[in-house]
């Protein structure tokens, strides 16, 4: 714990240093200085507008106004379209994602038919070779065994 207290203890002196800085030395501030109101056209301190300045404002803004719900209206269809575009390259891709499901599944449905046809080839040959093998067989035991024992009854 005094170990801790050791190595705390410049930060401590660093501290009370800036502290006292602080409230002895004055930093100089830079900033912009205040604002302050320009006087207007008459004494009242409001200037008046002529009904004309007042009519091509509101014509100004109001075509302004409209060019900017025009856009508005333009980027929003731009918009929908992409949306559009992009809600169709997603089911495309999906119905492209199923047939290559569906094309790999029946792929494996023909491997596997394939394997259990020439499977069931084989088997009906090892049959045969089989059946003629015991018929062979028989043959030879039975004439064998007719030699052997003498055939007389």
């Amino acid at each position: 714990m005094w170990k801790g207290n050791r190595r705390l203890k410049p930060c401590g002196r660093i501290t009370a240093i800036v502290i006292l800085m602080s409230f002895l030395m004055t930093f100089p501030v830079f900033g912009e200085p205040p604002t302050t109101d320009t006087p207007i056209g008459n004494e009242s301190g409001t200037k008046r507008y002529s009904d004309f300045e007042i009519n091509s404002l509101i014509d100004d803004l109001s075509f302004a106004a409209k060019e900017a719900i025009e856009k508005a209206a333009a980027e929003a269809a731009k918009a929908a379209g992409l949306a559009s575009l992009e809600r169709e390259a997603t089911l495309l891709h999906e119905k492209m994602a199923a047939n290559r499901e569906a094309s790999l599944q029946q792929a494996e449905a023909s491997r596997w038919r394939d394997e259990a046809e020439t499977t069931k080839k084989s088997m009906r040959k090892a049959c045969l070779y089989t059946m003629v093998l015991g018929l062979i067989g028989g043959i030879a035991i039975g004439i064998g065994g007719v030699y052997l024992i003498g055939g007389k009854y």
